[in-house]
């Protein structure tokens, strides 16, 4: 058996990469084979008329090589946690942060070239993000909110009081929590690049 449930290698994250490719796993490669990567491998098993076991066997290995090319970099190592969707066409002209409820992405996005991306999470069902298309009407380097008293790093408004902007919660404990409406980013380097190349006025598209 090459790889089973349970492993964490390298050529796991390649499987994983190539399971993509194929169709049949719709998430960023980890290089760990769990209950996903196996339901993965035998939905490709079953797929190419091969015993459905789960497990990554020689067999099964040499199929996927055969019908898959060898994965780039970006498609081992992908900016985001989450499989990112075919953006909104709203997002395909202009500057766009491009905003997936879908996936928990967010693109920035020039002409429809995908210029960064990065993982997002949204408000919980009371405090939902709003959805449409809006504006960059706020830029706040060290904002912090006045209704919640808490800070808002490299904020940058398109709706009311709701903001893409860093958070040390999400960094720290993942989807675990929520926002109160806002866009959270836990990756501050890419928003602190972000906030330095989004200007007043650029395109906010928000869907689901």
């Amino acid at each position: 058996m090459l790889m089973t449930v349970g492993d964490e290698t390298e050529q796991v994250r390649e499987l994983q990469a190539r399971l993509r490719a194929e169709g049949v796993f719709d998430r960023s490669p980890t290089a760990y084979y769990g209950p996903v990567t196996a339901d993965a491998v035998s939905a490709f098993q079953e797929d190419r008329g091969l015993p459905r076991t789960g497990e990554t066997d020689v067999v099964t290995w040499e199929r996927l090589l055969a019908r898959t090319d060898e994965p780039t970099r970006d498609e081992l190592y992908p900016p985001t946690s989450q499989a990112m969707e075919k953006p909104d066409p709203r997002c395909n002209e202009g500057r766009v942060l491009c905003v997936s409820k879908r996936s928990d992405t967010l693109r920035w996005m020039k002409d429809g070239e995908v210029l960064a991306a990065m993982d997002v999470r949204f408000g919980s069902q009371y405090t939902p993000t709003r959805e449409g298309v809006f504006e960059v009407f706020l830029k706040s380097r060290h904002h912090v909110s006045t209704l919640y008293d808490t800070p808002m790093p490299y904020a940058m408004f398109f709706s009311g009081g709701q903001a893409v902007h860093y958070s040390a919660d999400f960094a720290a404990n993942g989807y675990a929590g929520a926002s109160h409406g806002c866009v959270n980013v836990r990756d501050e380097a890419k928003i602190a690049k972000l906030f330095g190349d989004v200007r007043v006025g650029d395109k906010v598209v928000v869907y689901s």
